[in-house]
């Protein structure tokens, strides 16, 4: 078990060796997601947008951490380092979504919570093999595309503009996704890869979503009962 966690992983072309230092522009480019993170938690904390937003800053810093380990050590354990936060950070965010954008209750949340995700988890699971080889694995990211245009969607339809902004993530999200896709094949042409740019763009995507988090999200659902009734009092 310990030798299958410490096995050495080469999945972009930027990597020729086993080296600490093997995938500089992908290591670096992580800084991405420091510096959309660290603003969060500053934003949340500047606009008093409480303790959940505050968290769901630092864990798009813990997203840069896991995604620099692996792209330092680039290892099965690291792999888990890389993949564990941002699949974290996606379900929290659903969440949030419903609860503070949506002002929906729990046990509604949640029902539209577990019912999407069983959906999308089973579509995900039918992607045939030589789609998710095609893509280099990018497959694996459909859950979280789709989460942002549904629960996008879904959080317009309630009222708020913080919708727009998992729209706009998502159309961010598509050009991230095209360079993770193509970095084997631009390899011969660009050594370096293209897969920094999936770092880059994600970056600028979270912090999309963080500015929706500060800017549109009071300390829990009553509060946007409590606006609505303010705004219905002045008409």
């Amino acid at each position: 078990m310990l030798e299958q966690f410490s096995q050495h992983l080469d999945l972009y072309c930027e990597r020729t060796d086993i080296g600490l230092w093997a995938e500089p522009f992908n290591a670096v480019s992580n800084l991405a997601f420091f510096a959309a993170g660290l603003w969060g938690v500053y934003e949340a904390r500047r606009r008093n947008a409480g303790t959940f937003a505050e968290v769901l800053g630092w864990w798009v810093v813990a997203i840069g951490i896991g995604s620099t380990l692996f792209h330092t050590f680039a290892t099965e354990a690291t792999k888990w380092a890389d993949i564990l936060p941002i699949a974290g950070f996606t379900l929290a965010y659903t969440l949030f979504n419903l609860r503070r954008f949506a002002g929906m209750a729990w046990p509604r949340a949640l029902l539209i919570f577990f019912g999407f995700y069983i959906v999308v988890g089973f579509v995900t699971y039918m992607v045939p093999d030589w789609l998710r080889v095609a893509s280099n694995g990018t497959t694996g990211y459909l859950p979280p595309f789709l989460a942002l245009i549904f629960f996008g969607c879904v959080v317009i339809a309630n009222g708020s503009r913080a919708g727009w902004y998992n729209i706009a993530a998502a159309v961010i999200f598509l050009g991230s996704v095209t360079f993770r896709v193509i970095d084997p094949l631009v390899c011969d042409a660009l050594p370096i890869g293209s897969h920094f740019m999936w770092h880059l763009l994600n970056g600028l995507m979270l912090g999309v979503l963080m500015a929706a988090t500060t800017r549109y999200a009071g300390p829990g659902p009553q509060s946007r009962a409590t606006t609505r009734a303010a705004v219905g009092a002045l008409h």
